[in-house]
């Protein structure tokens, strides 16, 4: 029966864990794979997350159902994509704590197809772009230059070069030098700053 095929198989990744239609297709046709979703939806077996994306969703106690957050939505798109993703705009801004705006929709650079995944009221967008604004190695130091870009160089303030500084800290160091001859100059000036404790050694 392929309900409960695709049951195990979702049971065995674990709750939380996300899905796409394609995933199913060893068990039937898509068409067939999509109405069995449809019907597992119905019977609150699973939840469909955005179109053609499920999961078996964590429980929490108190707050019941998790539904699962955006950077892991973007994430699993990734992966099935064989894509590279760099968040953007206030995401970037968000993830380094330099804003504290929670933004409906969200902005990731790809190198993969370019596509919105609207997820209730929020949206997920990959926007293609080229090769080289995806070319940083360092998961900090990356987000640190697309932060840096939002904000622009007449407008940084030393407090938040202060909170990038921190963060660099955490770089790995070959990635951060690589990452550093990809960022404009007036970036470059900044992040070098991090490099200086431990060109000192």
């Amino acid at each position: 029966m392929i309900d409960n095929d695709i049951l195990v198989k979702m049971k065995k990744a674990g709750r939380g864990s996300l899905f796409f239609t394609e995933d199913f297709l060893a068990y039937g046709s898509a068409k067939t794979v999509s109405k069995t979703l449809e019907r597992l939806v119905k019977e609150q077996k699973i939840i469909r997350v955005a179109r053609g994306i499920y999961t078996r969703p964590e429980m929490d106690p108190i707050l019941g159902l998790l539904s699962p957050g955006s950077e892991a939505i973007a994430e699993a798109i990734r992966r099935r994509d064989k894509a590279r993703i760099m968040p953007t705009g206030v995401l970037a801004l968000n993830a380094l704590g330099l804003s504290t705006q929670v933004p409906m929709n969200i902005v990731y650079l790809t190198d993969g197809a370019a596509r919105k995944i609207t997820i209730g009221k929020r949206k997920i967008l990959f926007k293609k772009t080229a090769p080289k604004n995806l070319a940083s190695i360092g998961k900090i130091s990356g987000l640190v230059i697309q932060a840096m870009r939002v904000i622009g160089k007449d407008q940084i303030t030393e407090e938040e070069i202060k909170i990038i500084l921190n963060h660099l800290e955490n770089e790995d160091p070959y990635r951060l030098e690589h990452d550093i001859r990809l960022a404009p100059e007036w970036i470059r000036v900044i992040m070098r700053k991090a490099l200086k404790p431990k060109s000192n050694d």
